[in-house]
């Protein structure tokens, strides 16, 4: 009876682990993929992680304050396939960012690409699905 109630014991634990996790993972259900989003700035964060790496950018507002747009990216192992390094980015950079943004309006998105200082253009690794020609500029 020990036996079996330490087997019972243990299986609740690993499904409580188990819904855990599948609870944590999001979807893209709050980005607007048929939009466009490109701003310029710099980098606040560059966060090379798994599952996602992140990409924080602090952008001039109309109101000549700042606001930092933050970008979901794909894991190192996408980033890599298309030319990211852990030091591709560091914070000071000046960047310009392409994303598909939040549709709640919140600053940022989901990453597309990235052109740095010197002209050279960093992809997702994995390109989201094509938003129209047409970009929206990133307006306050």
């Amino acid at each position: 009876m020990k036996a079996f109630s330490l087997i019972i014991g243990l299986l609740v634990i690993v499904l409580c682990i188990a819904s855990s996790s599948a609870y944590a993972h999001h979807s893209a259900a709050g980005i607007d993929r048929t939009k466009s989003v490109t701003v310029e700035g710099t980098v606040k964060q560059f966060k090379w992680a798994n599952p996602h790496s992140w990409l924080e950018v602090e952008v001039t507002n109309s109101k000549g304050g700042t606001d930092v747009w933050n970008f979901e990216m794909n894991p190192p192992a996408f980033l890599v396939r298309n030319g990211w390094k852990s030091t591709s980015v560091k914070a000071g950079d000046k960047v310009k960012i392409v994303g598909r943004p939040f549709m709640n309006g919140d600053p940022g998105g989901i990453f597309v690409s990235a052109t740095l200082a010197d002209g050279q253009v960093l992809g997702a690794g994995q390109q989201p699905p094509a938003a129209p020609a047409a970009q929206t500029p990133a307006t306050q």
